[in-house]
């Protein structure tokens, strides 16, 4: 009888098309071995990105005060989640954490705006902080704004801005039972202003929000079709205040499928296992990184995350290697900094 885990990774090294079935078997069929699973990703992993991890941080650099109805969202205009909200945060303070952050080690940094869409004079301000960013501090960088046009994304890519993050977040077909003030084509469009312009894209799915298998795989497949380079995997943490508060239909055998799903689906992407890691992981959370091999740390956007020390240490204790801007046996304490994160609550 054929081995269809061996099979799965033979038809992701090989770049064969995917049968739906087995994909929609991942998530589904119950019989599957979760350590079988979790190797058949894993080989794939090594065969494109060996033992090393990208660790990534998050600077919500602008919070609340948004005008969309996204219904997992804390930062919403229908959340009553308690939030601290403020305007864009001052140039000077962005470009700080950011040289914060490479002392810790941290491969890219990723700030993130929230709202519908930047303004030109918002566009032009980051603009600005990305150039100081690569000229002063010399870190990689991603953002996360809204809506991009075309235009927006030549400006950005000029400033020297490395990857676009928009999430599809999850299907087409269950976009509009939790948003209602942008469709999944203005995402889709965002994409392709970002891949016109010449800039990386970034996106990926919010897990746990009451789709069905379905809709899992059919983002997966078109996060492939889009050859989106880096596919961050969130599992939602229900927050009081937003729609989905109490929602908690996660388990972390079904977690470590999706990020198996992901990883054989897109062999040569980066996957990230993001928000919500902490929580619904739980003791399987270092197998994640058989399938995935980045990382966030020191917490997402409203919420707290893994601290990067932990982080290292469940790197290093599963024998994977960081990868990080300082050359390999630099000092850790040199790493590690002084500075606490911040997280905005």
């Amino acid at each position: 009888m054929p081995d269809r885990f061996q099979d799965w990774t033979r038809i992701a090294l090989s770049g064969e098309p995917f049968p739906r079935e087995d994909a929609r078997a991942m998530l589904a069929d119950e019989s599957i071995d979760i350590l079988r699973l979790v190797t058949a990703a894993g080989d794939v992993r090594m065969a494109y990105f060996g033992r090393k991890v990208k660790v990534h941080q998050i600077n919500n650099i602008k919070n609340g005060l948004c005008p969309e109805d996204c219904g997992y969202c804390a930062q919403s205009k229908i959340s009553d989640a308690a939030l601290k909200k403020y305007r864009m945060k001052d140039e000077e303070s962005i470009v700080q954490e950011a040289r914060e952050a490479k002392q810790r080690g941290v491969y890219r940094y990723c700030m993130v705006a929230s709202g519908r869409s930047p303004t030109d004079r918002e566009t032009a301000e980051l603009a600005r902080i990305i150039r100081r960013i690569n000229d002063e501090v010399g870190i990689k960088t991603c953002l996360s704004a809204g809506m991009v046009d075309l235009d927006k994304a030549r400006r950005l890519k000029e400033a020297g801005l490395d990857r676009l993050n928009h999430n599809l977040n999850t299907s087409r077909s269950h976009t509009d039972k939790i948003v209602s003030t942008h469709t999944y084509q203005d995402r889709v469009d965002t994409l392709a202003a970002a891949k016109q312009a010449g800039l990386e894209s970034c996106s990926g799915m919010v897990t746990g929000m009451g789709e069905s298998d379905d809709d899992i795989v059919e983002v997966a497949y078109e996060l492939r079709s889009l050859e989106v380079p880096s596919i961050p995997v969130n599992f939602l943490i229900p927050i009081d205040g937003t729609p989905l508060e109490g929602v908690s239909v996660l388990t972390p055998n079904q977690c470590l499928r999706i990020l198996c799903l992901a990883r054989l689906l897109n062999p040569r992407q980066e996957i990230r296992v993001s928000g919500g890691r902490e929580v619904h992981l739980r003791s399987l959370q270092p197998l994640a990184l058989y399938a995935a091999n980045s990382v966030f740390v020191d917490g997402y956007l409203t919420t707290p995350g893994q601290p990067h020390r932990a982080a290292w240490q469940m790197i290093r204790d599963m024998g994977f290697e960081l990868e990080t801007h300082f050359p390999e046996g630099a000092d850790e304490a040199a790493m590690s900094g002084a500075v606490a994160s911040r997280v905005a609550h």
